[in-house]
């Protein structure tokens, strides 16, 4: 008679303290559970009381007759917390997730009952399926190191001062044009309007002169600030025994890629991001298709745009720049040759080709292939 002999397999795992965080500017509500459908155990504390929070979640082990050392699972929604809460409990020897609050699961009936304790629920229900191998329940935020997340900071600032100038522009223009007349915005703009005459060769109002001259000094200050930022910028060196400084530096060898493109892609995500395949890099940067298909009923719904916004927006600068200095490569000519009719359809094209782009960046940082058809800056010349 043949026995078979088989490995001890389990599912069950043990014993945990499930911990949800509801947090708000001023108070942070706990859900504690243990699940098998036991009824959470809900505290509030006062927001960023951390000691508290040790606090609550020692007596919750005493309530539902834990060890003192038992594990415990928290996790939390991605928000304007951020991640210092998330290095404050790892610290203190909790496994915690920052959930991407647009990935959970909710009922999709058009009036639904939401509140605080609902939440704390879901969120309960939805951890302990995670942590029973459940990995499709959510979306779990990669969490960057310190050094990473300030690594971003001067070129989303960067970002910030060039949109905000753009805005100061757009709206000089548009107060000038209430009054039918354009005036071009140099250093010599407040001498200009001074100088300008409306429809009946009368000057332009005071109050409206006042309001102008209030905008042009924002827009000074704007400009200063620019310029420090991209003292800053230039001050950066790039060290390739680093995979910061290798990404920057390998990605500037493309015709089309400045220090800013690389810096940007690099910092936010080349640098410290792990990707498996071009599927997960598109729909990080949240620029993958949509098909919405239900029954007889099938039509694209665009790109998610659930992703790195400050990436996205980048690309598709690049990608511009791209078919200017790299008009003879393989993805150039597949864009001339498919939207080049057309000003919308080239406008939606572009966002196709940086997709394509960022995924061949990648490729040509991981592997060293160079994009088909593409000039390198050493054999430009």
């Amino acid at each position: 008679m043949m026995t078979m002999t088989r490995t001890t397999e389990s599912t069950a795992t043990p014993a945990c303290l499930l911990l949800a965080f509801e947090l708000s500017e001023r108070t942070w509500k706990l859900g504690l559970s243990v699940g098998r459908g036991q009824r959470p155990r809900v505290r509030q504390i006062a927001a960023g009381a951390v000691d508290r929070l040790l606090e609550e979640i020692a007596r919750a082990k005493v309530r539902f007759h834990l060890p003192a050392e038992a594990a415990v699972v928290s996790c939390y929604e991605a928000g304007r917390e951020g991640f210092w809460l998330h290095r404050y409990v790892v610290a203190h020897g909790i496994e915690n997730y920052v959930v991407d609050s647009s990935s959970i699961e909710v009922n999709r009936r058009a009036r639904r009952a939401k509140t605080d304790g609902l939440d704390l629920a879901g969120l309960l229900a939805l951890l302990e399926r995670y942590v029973h191998g459940e990995r499709r329940v959510w979306h779990v935020v990669r969490v960057p190191s310190v050094a990473e997340e300030d690594a971003r900071h001067l070129h989303r600032q960067r970002e910030t001062i060039q949109q905000e100038r753009t805005r100061l522009l757009n709206r000089l223009q548009g107060l000038l044009t209430t009054q039918g007349v354009t005036v071009s915005v140099h250093a010599d703009f407040l001498d200009r309007i001074a100088m300008v005459r409306r429809w009946d060769d009368t000057p332009l109002p005071s109050g409206l002169c006042e309001r102008l001259r209030h905008v042009w000094a924002h827009l000074v200050f704007l400009n200063t600030q620019l310029a420090e930022v991209d003292g800053a910028r230039a001050a950066l060196t790039v060290d390739p025994q680093t995979e910061t400084g290798r990404c920057v530096a390998r990605l500037q060898t493309l015709q089309g890629i400045g220090s800013i493109g690389a810096w940007s892609l690099t910092t936010e995500i080349f640098g410290w991001r792990q990707i498996r395949n071009g599927r997960e890099l598109g729909a990080l940067v949240g620029v993958v298709p949509a098909p919405y298909q239900s029954g007889a009923t099938s039509h694209d719904q665009g790109i998610t745009r659930a992703g790195n916004r400050h990436v996205r927006r980048m690309i598709v600068q690049l990608a511009w720049s791209w078919l200017r200095y790299q008009p003879t490569s393989a993805l150039s000519c597949w864009y001339r040759a498919r939207f080049g009719q057309g000003r919308r359809l080239r406008r939606i094209g572009i966002v196709a080709l940086a997709r394509k782009l960022l995924i061949a960046w990648w490729r040509y940082l991981e592997t060293g292939t160079i994009p088909e058809g593409a000039i390198l800056k050493s054999t430009a010349a």
